[in-house]
């Protein structure tokens, strides 16, 4: 399954997906399909939950990367192949790579988190740091290849890629026969693209639904303009997904064979997340969790039984705990409250009582005593509160205003 630069647009079979599958056999995992009750009890229909986050190198990207490398030629081979990426695509070539016994380089970000740089190198790339944005470090790999004759592994654009990707497809049919809509984050498309091949040829009922993120969704100006458009800066916390332009073959698949394209928001992302760490017991990158984020904002809008690819699971430990955080607010688990109270010895322990006897966890506490808005008597004090979800929110308001204490905000 081989394609030179003259046909790299051409499209994408679901024999070449057959293909994908026979070849990859025993090298990428069957991937589990886990029931979620909760979710299921949201959306009233049953959902299923496509683990792609439990892959080999923690995504799905080792499929379509494998493929990609198998169909080199010998002479292509022997001169090597590189890749550009922040992390799971990264990831994928490496491993890839290191099994069909080609030499990779991976070019990325220069602020790439340290645990992605160091699983590259560990399945086997020569990993070098090269700008700021992914943008900057793809112009880099893409000199490098033709200083060197290496061949250039895109992450979506590419019918070996996509075919390796559709394999997820396949799976999701074999083990939930009875589906109704397909969940698959989207980026450059790769995978939902690749997902659609396989779906629409055996099973042209089923509805594979796109997702992006808000902040960075090419997608819908793109089939608005019947062509893939750029967005200018996209901006997400789901880097999986943070991709300013379709691919040209993902793209006319994506047009052809999906039936919608969703967005989701930072706090749909983060609620996401969260419920899947706490609810599913599966660590979920944003990107992989945007399915989940779709259903969670729109949960009766989707015929069953629904499928939520949970595409990748490489979360930098930094983003994790700000994305947690995040997730926590949006769903009313933490409050900051700003209020004033006499200065006078012990109001600070009588107001910690008040809190205190309401079950609300302080986690912060800044105390204000000098300032011109403030009078002779008076102190400012901002809280950040531990709390159940916003009823209790509401009851800590109640239980400060009881109190006496004039809250501001």
């Amino acid at each position: 399954m081989s394609y030179s630069t003259a046909d790299s647009l051409r499209s994408v079979t679901l024999d070449d997906v057959r293909g994908a599958q026979k070849m990859l056999a025993g090298v990428a995992r069957v991937t589990s399909m886990e029931g979620s009750r909760l979710l299921s009890r949201l959306a009233g229909t049953p959902v299923h939950l496509k683990c792609e986050n439990l892959q080999r190198t923690g995504s799905f990207k080792l499929r379509g990367a494998y493929v990609r490398i198998a169909g080199l030629l010998p002479e292509e081979r022997a001169a090597g192949v590189v890749a550009a990426s922040a992390g799971n695509h990264a990831q994928g070539v490496a491993l890839a790579s290191s099994l069909l016994g080609v030499r990779s380089t991976v070019f990325m970000p220069k602020g790439a988190p340290l645990p992605k740089i160091s699983a590259t190198e560990e399945y086997g790339a020569e990993v070098r740091l090269h700008g700021q944005v992914v943008d900057e470090t793809l112009a880099a790999a893409q000199e490098y290849a033709t200083e060197t004759g290496a061949v250039f592994i895109h992450p979506f654009d590419h019918p070996d890629v996509i075919a390796g990707q559709g394999t997820v497809g396949l799976e999701v049919l074999d083990q939930c026969p009875e589906v109704g809509t397909i969940l698959v984050g989207m980026g450059g498309g790769g995978l939902a693209a690749g997902i659609a091949v396989a779906v629409k040829a055996l099973r042209p009922d089923v509805r594979v639904v796109g997702v992006q993120a808000v902040g960075s969704a090419a997608y819908p100006p793109s089939l608005s303009a019947g062509r893939p458009v750029s967005i200018e800066a996209p901006a997400t916390m789901a880097d999986g997904i943070r991709v300013g332009r379709p691919g040209e073959v993902p793209f006319a698949l994506v047009r052809d064979l999906v039936d919608e394209v969703r967005t989701v928001t930072e706090d749909e992302l983060s609620a996401a997340l969260l419920l899947c760490l706490e609810r599913a017991k599966l660590v979920v990158e944003p990107a992989g969790a945007s399915p989940v984020a779709a259903l969670l904002s729109a949960p009766g809008s989707f015929a069953g039984p629904v499928v939520a690819v949970l595409s990748g699971g490489n979360v930098d430990p930094v983003l994790m705990e700000r994305v947690l955080r995040h997730g926590m607010s949006a769903q009313g688990r933490y409050l900051a409250v700003r209020l004033r109270l006499t200065d006078r010895p012990g109001a600070l322990a009588t107001l910690l009582g008040v809190l205190s006897a309401a079950d609300a966890n302080v986690l912060d506490v800044s105390h204000v005593r000098t300032d011109p808005r403030l009078g002779l008597t008076e102190a400012e004090v901002e809280l950040h509160l531990e709390t159940k979800g916003p009823a209790h929110c509401d009851e800590l308001g109640r239980a400060l205003r009881e109190a006496g204490y004039t809250v501001i905000d």
